[in-house]
């Protein structure tokens, strides 16, 4: 039958299905038996195939969705004995233990004699055993710790160890679910009013337990708990109790948001939930939070923090962006409100340094997660009737308000603050209070000066009017705080040309003046850490210059400083260090224009880009080495670590930027490595820009090549480094990215099998064969190498056994090429399939008519890997069937055999025993005969 006909037999759907289910294609059984479901109008049939699904989930570790089908070839046919055993290996997976033995019992019932039932009943009768056993052993712990708690006469130091206890039982689900079923959030309720900060902890990380993946729970605790209370804890002055607490919240927000409660994750019939009513509370609490004068600044950013991981969508497939609309509606204005509030004026909120930045970041979330024009034109009007309401004020607090929440606008979604930038009287107004005598009033001005220059509509403006007010100001000013901001803002315009030498704003040596002052600024440590920022904003700019860039890595005192500053509290750093630091490396995207357009354009006396000297690759590679030397990869590893809206994606993607320049040289790549580089950039392959990822993976690729991956990436976390590696096989990446993901991988895979298992499941394999067919030699030969290494894993095994493919006659036919590296694996794979499926050997002479030559070929090259690799195969050969020995006898087989036997120059021992046995076998299948040493073919 054709595809096409195969595609409508649901009959015929099924047997492929049944083959594929044989070779070990799992997902592609599972798809066969979806279709044919889709077309079975038989109730019997169906049952069988959902019978069969539930088989191929099981494989899968689907246990949810094997559960599901087992039960419905069930509710067809309650006497199905093999979908009932399917059904409690399932419950056996998802401990459902109660299920998976009466489901067991039944099976045994039915048929006494079968020993696989039996053997499942034992187990199940033992893991009941044993998990009563615990219950009630967590139980009696679970009391003891209440009983200490509730006693008033208990020492503080045995509260504080009970509660600890506490925490370390809510994170077994057993003791999670005693600890919720002996009343314990009420007990909790009264912990989270304790005076001893730890005993708060410990409430709050046993409530983490008790919530995780758990809605049912967590929905309940919402509900018993209260929102205010849990707010209340967040909004407190202590910085540790403020991210326990959103650290819970952000454990509900995701129980609630994805459905996880382990009974119906992975179902096909369980839908996603919209925002319940728990959600909607807990989200106008936290609106609520924004303007809030008793909410402590740590407090405030923690729900700002929130705001920013669960509003809006994940991924643009998803449709709903129902719940970024609602915050619009309910909340823009009460951010707005947090966004120009300035803490130097009395009736203001509390902030931290950090608040305006990750106010930013959440406007710019909210508008980047809006669908359409009206959307959009909604949240400026709102952003502009709010920041109008306050200009056109006459109090001179309201307007400054005004121009801050434009100064939060433009770090965010900067189309609004543009917009909001050209309204009537505001950019006069900035200019104008940088003038005034008011300290505060100039930093205000100052800094939308700064932000408003970046601006390409506003750069040349700024250029015109602004040059000449920002050198008086850092020249008279007699406060540092306005000095240093006004060095940024001629920064910020000096570096207008980006890294094309030719266009300078201004003359000859003026930013390495500048640069000079922002090293002095930064290394002045009387200055309040705010202020020191500043001076790595300015280096940001100045830094596309390559003059700067050698001048800031050979200051070793400026670059301990700013590793010193991405490591502190005041997170609104990050971007510029990074920025800083993707300028120094060179690591940002270098478009290089078509020689014969370069030409034409200065025939048409139009501007060429030009690279400065110093950004040539011997410089660049010194910088490197100096800010190695200087510690720039445990600075990049706190950096990832760094739990704050300021870690936005644009910035991962600099990070990301950078590890990957640092480990271009091989010998520096055990540096990165020891100093935290590796566990780093685990993170920054998976949470990124897409660009982002891509140059996280492949900094892990390389590192994966070149260094031992067991010491690399510790314990479970060389099995995170798979993923990454797997997303650099496709088409979207460089034909180099692809080499080194192969390389990786093949290190991975020789490793150990789950290791192997897990690149299987992955869906890698089918990737790494497309590779196989690639025209370049190297990824082609990298491609084989990875598959020489994946077939030692009987799953890639039974896809060389499956019938139908062409895999085992490519592994043939590149044992013959010339490309010794593609032989090499391919003859290495070769070896390694027959030695383990010997039925393959009977199927070589069926590949090519070239086989035999093929296997001389091997037996007589000079390179004696490939020789060793020959031998083997013919062994397995010659094992494997006396037909095929005698064919491979009367060639020219039995004389090269006679010969490498006997060993000689070049011939290692190894080969020369192989060869040795392959001759006695065919001496005992008396296919020949053994004459004083010499090997003869027997009579007719």
């Amino acid at each position: 039958m054709s595809e096409k006909e195969v595609d409508k037999d649901p009959a015929a759907l099924k047997e492929k299905g049944n083959s594929l289910f044989k070779a070990g294609d799992m997902e592609g059984a599972v798809c066969c038996y979806t279709k044919a479901l889709k077309l079975s109008a038989s109730k019997a049939d169906s049952a069988v195939l959902y019978r069969n699904r539930s088989a191929c989930h099981l494989k899968l570790e689907e246990y949810n969705k094997a559960e599901c089908d087992a039960s419905k070839a069930l509710d067809i046919d309650p006497s199905d004995v093999k979908a009932r055993f399917r059904r409690a290996q399932a419950f056996q997976k998802l401990d459902r233990l109660d299920q998976a033995f009466l489901d067991a019992q039944r099976c045994a019932q039915l048929e006494p004699k079968n020993k696989a039932f039996q053997e499942l009943l034992r187990q199940l009768g033992a893991l009941i055993q044993q998990k009563s056993v615990q219950l009630n052993s967590t139980d009696a712990r679970v009391q003891q710790m209440f009983s200490i708690l509730l006693d008033d006469a208990s020492k503080d130091s045995d509260r504080e160890k009970a509660a600890q206890n506490l925490v370390v039982l809510s994170r077994d689900e057993g003791g999670a679910e005693q600890i919720f079923r002996n009343d314990g959030v009420k007990l909790i309720q009264k912990l989270l009013q304790s005076k001893q900060e730890e005993v708060v902890l410990s409430a709050l990380r046993t409530l983490v337990g008790l919530c995780t993946e758990h809605q049912s729970r967590t929905m309940a605790i919402v509900n018993e708990l209260g929102m205010d209370q849990l707010c209340a804890v967040m909004g407190s002055g202590a910085s540790t109790v403020s991210l326990a607490a959103c650290h819970l919240l952000q454990v509900m927000f995701e129980a609630l948001t994805e459905g996880m409660k382990r009974e119906i994750r992975g179902k096909e019939e369980a839908m996603l939930p919209e925002p319940s009513k728990e959600l909607r509370s807990m989200l106008r609490h936290l609106l609520e939070m924004m303007p809030a004068s008793n909410v402590s600044g740590p407090g405030r950013d923690s729900a700002i923090n929130l705001l920013v991981k669960q509003v809006p969508r994940k991924s643009f497939k998803n449709p709903d962006n129902s719940p970024t609309l609602w915050v619009i509606d309910q909340g823009l204005k009460k951010i707005l409100q947090v966004a120009g509030s300035i803490p130097e004026l009395s009736d203001g909120p509390p902030l931290t340094d950090n608040t305006h930045m990750s106010c930013s970041v959440l406007l710019s979330k909210l508008y980047d997660d809006l669908k359409s024009d009206k959307e959009r034109e909604n949240f400026n009007k709102i952003c502009e009737e709010y920041i109008q309401q306050h200009f056109s004020q006459s109090a001179l607090d309201a307007k400054l308000r005004a121009i801050q929440t434009v100064s939060v606008l433009l770090q965010g979604p900067s189309d609004v603050g543009n917009r909001t930038l050209e309204m009537s009287g505001m950019m006069d107004a900035v200019i104008s209070l940088c003038a005034s005598k008011d300290v505060t009033h100039q930093q205000i001005a100052v800094e939308a000066l700064i932000h408003a220059a970046g601006k390409a509509k506003r750069a040349s403006f700024i250029t015109a009017n602004g040059v000449a007010l920002l050198k008086d100001l850092y020249k008279t000013s007699e406060n540092d705080r306005i000095r240093v901001r006004a060095l940024v803002g001629l920064c910020k315009l000096g570096s207008a040309g980006g890294t094309d030498f030719s266009m300078k704003q201004f003359a000859e040596g003026s930013t390495g003046k500048l640069a000079k002052q922002c090293r002095k600024w930064l290394c002045n440590e009387s200055l309040p850490p705010t202020s020191r920022r500043w001076s790595v904003e300015g280096l940001a700019y100045l830094t596309f210059d390559a003059d700067v860039k050698e001048d800031l890595v050979e200051d070793k005192h400026a670059l301990t400083a700013m590793f010193e500053l991405a490591k502190s509290e005041d997170k609104t750093v990050l971007f510029a260090v990074g920025s800083t630091l993707v300028n120094c490396t060179n690591s940002y995207e270098v478009e290089k224009p078509d020689p014969q357009m370069v030409e034409l354009a200065k025939y048409a006396k139009q501007h060429v880009p030009e690279e400065h000297p110093k950004d040539a690759p011997s410089y660049v590679e010194k910088r490197l080495v100096k800010l190695l030397e200087a510690g720039v990869v445990s600075a990049l590893a706190c950096m990832v670590k760094q739990e704050s809206p300021a870690l936005t994606e644009a910035c991962k993607e600099c990070i990301s930027r950078v590890f990957l320049a640092l480990v271009e040289r091989q010998e520096d790549r055990g540096t990165v490595v020891a100093q935290g580089g590796g566990k780093a950039l685990i993170p920054l392959a998976t949470e990124n820009t897409d660009a982002g990822k891509v140059k996280a993976a492949q900094a892990l690729a390389k590192i994966a090549i070149t260094s031992n991956p067991e010491i690399a990436f510790p314990g479970e976390r060389i099995y995170e480094v798979v993923r990454p590696l797997v997303s650099l096989l496709s088409l979207n990446c460089t034909l180099l990215q692809n080499f080194e993901a192969l390389m990786a991988l093949t290190n991975l895979a020789g490793i150990s099998e789950r290791l192997r298992q897990k690149i299987i499941k992955e869906k890698a394999v089918p990737k790494i064969e497309g590779y196989m067919f690639e025209e370049q030699d190297l990824v082609r030969a990298s491609a084989t190498e990875c598959m020489c290494n994946l077939v030692l894993s009987t799953e890639v095994q039974k896809l060389y056994l499956a019938t139908g493919n062409d895999r085992l006659k490519l592994l043939v036919l590149y044992s013959g090429e010339d490309d010794e590296r593609l032989r090499k694996a391919a003859a290495g794979t070769l070896a390694m399939l027959t030695s383990e499926q010997p039925e393959l050997c009977k199927r070589i002479p069926g590949t090519t008519t070239h086989w035999l030559e093929i296997m001389q070929a091997l037996l007589l090259c000079e390179i004696s890997d490939l020789r060793h690799r020959g031998v083997v195969i013919v062994q397995n050969m010659i094992q494997a069937d006396r037909d095929l020995t005698e064919k491979l006898m009367e060639s020219e087989v039995l004389e090269i055999l006679t010969v490498l036997a006997k060993g000689g120059e070049g011939t290692s021992d190894p080969v020369s025993k192989i060869a040795k046995d392959c001759l006695d076998k065919a001496v005992e299948y008396g296919l020949i005969r053994s004459r004083e040493g010499k090997m003869e073919g027997t009579e007719p």
